[in-house]
């Protein structure tokens, strides 16, 4: 019996029990039911005198999601319910394969609690689930102080440091971080590591000018001891990335004893001049929340603190 209790759960079971958890969460949080209109000799009132709320959709397609998919979506409700607040005005909206998720929890709100709320994006992709979804879009020219801003990682440390700019978005992300009073990282369990570098093999990424990029390849290779460093080059189409900024990108990997101080590796790489940005996030957030395979959420924050919200009550 003590073999059959530790034997590999199936792929069924694990999607069993990662719908019961996302069950549980919408049970925990109940959306807010949709007043019916006042009708008067005049016809329909509208809510709020005048105004109009805005039909939001949902950037998900209805469908079943995989056992990573899923533990993404895990992750981002569970850090939307308890970071997105009722009285917050300006949200950032991250970049990366968990934040459709994120804005997703947001949107079953409804549009009572989104209507006087402004999202900023950190890139194009952001930008669109926004548009897509019927919510407020705005720019951290207007609003340069955000409450909350949730975005994806590339992977994240036990310090909470992480890699970002897989995408190629991580100066603006950057921004968008520090702009926040409180910023949150979503991710599924791959990205749950004691060490950066451990499971993301690609490096980090940094963001150069055009006019400089050959003279930091240099650097990074004879300098910084990244002898394996390239210039990321783009799949679909001749030639490089180009991030929105119009600069290239930079795949720099390090050493796992490297690794082990984040923060002295990036301050080196930002000093070289024609760096713009380094994805290297360091003491910048203040939880991360990892969805895990049998629906359990891992969430870690800043103090050391480590809460294991389970699959199920008992």
């Amino acid at each position: 019996m003590e073999n059959d209790d530790k034997r590999t759960p199936t792929l069924r079971e694990i999607n069993n029990m990662l719908n019961e958890r996302l069950h549980m969460i919408t049970s925990a949080v109940p959306l807010p039911p949709m007043a019916p209109p006042a009708t008067g000799a005049q016809g329909p009132t509208p809510h709020h005198g005048s105004t109009r709320l805005k039909p939001l959709k949902s950037p998900i397609q209805e469908g079943k999601l995989s056992v990573i998919e899923r533990s993404k979506q895990l992750a981002a409700w569970t850090a939307v319910d308890e970071h997105v607040l009722p009285e917050y005005r300006v949200i950032g909206i991250g970049s990366g394969s968990t934040v459709p998720y994120v804005v997703e929890r947001i949107v079953s709100q409804g549009a009572e609690a989104n209507k006087d709320r402004v999202f900023i994006p950190t890139g194009f992709q952001s930008k669109e689930l926004i548009v897509s979804s019927g919510l407020s879009l705005g720019d951290v020219d207007q609003y340069p102080t955000i409450d909350v801003t949730l975005d994806g990682a590339d992977e994240v440390d036990t310090q909470l440091n992480c890699i970002k700019g897989g995408g190629a978005c991580h100066l603006r992300e950057k921004v968008l971080a520090e702009a926040a009073t409180t910023f949150i990282l979503v991710a599924d369990y791959r990205k749950n590591v004691e060490y950066l570098g451990t499971n993301f093999k690609a490096g980090v990424p940094i963001e150069v000018v055009p006019f400089a990029y050959a003279k930091v390849l240099q650097n990074l290779h004879q300098v910084l001891n990244s002898p394996k460093a390239t210039l990321r080059m783009a799949v679909a189409k001749a030639g490089p990335v180009v991030s929105d900024n119009g600069n290239f990108i930079i795949d720099a990997p390090f050493d796992v004893e490297r690794m082990k101080e984040p923060y002295k590796i990036m301050a080196q790489i930002k000093m070289l001049t024609g760096v713009v940005e380094v994805g290297l996030f360091c003491h910048m957030a203040r939880a991360a929340y990892f969805g895990n395979q049998d629906g359990s959420v891992t969430a870690k924050w800043n103090d050391g603190k480590i809460q294991e919200i389970p699959a199920t009550n008992s």
